[in-house]
């Protein structure tokens, strides 16, 4: 097959498993147990049969959905790390854009779909993805003198993680950008 044709093939496959995965979120989000096969092709406009080419049943799609989201928010927040800036600078933007991505998704966290959601390995192996990021960025801020040394950066990134979770319930941006200004006054060195 020619390389043009496989990659034409490959979009449209990916286009088509993006479409069922979006579609049966936004399904699930009005309650997970009322989604049905039926609905989630009707509504994005993909034959049944082609649906149970990509997917077995809703729970299939909707953890697959779960798991691009959580790549997606890993990626981002790796972008973040490289850019340029000194560790501190550095440690800063990726834990503002954490507590961004905590904050947009606080609708998720209090649904029948986060519960079903949240109880996979998936979500825990993506904490220690994030758990060890930060953990990285602290280890160089320590060492650049922006982040303190009296506590291990292990600890830190707990911290930091934990607090930064309560974005989600945040009203405003704002209040998120004031949020972190308070972790991180929290693991500034001590003077």
């Amino acid at each position: 097959m020619p390389k043009l044709w496989t990659e034409t093939i490959e979009t449209h496959r990916r286009e088509v498993r993006d479409a069922i995965m979006d579609t049966a979120a936004a399904l699930a989000e009005d309650g997970l147990l009322s989604v049905t096969m039926s609905q989630i092709a009707e509504e994005s406009g993909i034959g049944r049969a082609t649906l149970y080419k990509y997917f077995p049943d809703v729970e299939a799609i909707l953890l697959a959905w779960h798991d691009r989201q959580i790549g997606a928010h890993l990626a981002h927040l790796a972008d973040v790390r490289e850019r340029p800036g000194d560790p501190g600078q550095r440690l800063e933007a990726v834990l503002e854009a954490y507590a961004l991505v905590a904050h947009q998704s606080r609708g998720h966290h209090d649904t029948e779909l986060a519960a079903f959601l949240h109880r996979d390995h998936q979500m825990a192996q993506a904490e220690g993805q994030l758990h060890e990021l930060i953990k990285e960025l602290l280890i160089g801020a320590v060492r650049a003198g922006n982040v303190r040394a009296d506590v291990a950066a292990d600890e830190l990134a707990r911290y930091c993680l934990h607090a930064l979770a309560a974005a989600r319930s945040l009203p405003s941006k704002a209040a998120v950008s004031r949020l972190v200004a308070v972790t991180l006054a929290g693991i500034r060195p001590q003077t």
